[in-house]
């Protein structure tokens, strides 16, 4: 029922700029906190950011401070996750995720629904 669908990724040089968006249908999403995560050739699943859908209130992974941000637009049921100054280890495939609770967590086994990802690659 709760579903999210991922779109953006792409091929783009270093120092380039992506952004991607999480379209969720199914549920109101005021009590529930989106998730971005990525997953690099040969890597385990990294937390990059989430977003407190309800309050606002954003974490990011030290990695990427500075250089994404995350936002969302509660009128369309969307996350969207900018990515400035993007760097070769940035690529992999990243997806959205779902959970219920306004904790904001970069822990994929906390987070229950996912999308099936969009592939980022960041290359000269």
């Amino acid at each position: 029922q709760l579903q999210l669908g991922e779109s953006g990724g792409g091929l783009v040089q270093p120092g380039g700029s992506l952004t991607l968006s999480c379209a969720v249908s199914g549920f109101a999403l005021n009590y529930h906190t989106i998730g971005w995560f990525r997953q690099a050739p040969g890597k385990e699943r990294e937390g990059v950011s989430c977003i407190n859908f309800g309050a606002g209130h954003t974490k990011y992974v030290d990695s990427v401070k500075g250089r994404f941000s995350i936002s969302r637009d509660s009128e369309k049921n969307t996350v969207y996750l900018q990515m400035n100054r993007l760097k070769p280890e940035d690529t992999g495939v990243y997806y959205c995720a779902a959970r219920f609770g306004g904790q904001l967590l970069l822990h994929e086994k906390q987070y229950n629904y996912w999308g099936q990802g969009t592939q980022v690659t960041v290359s000269s």
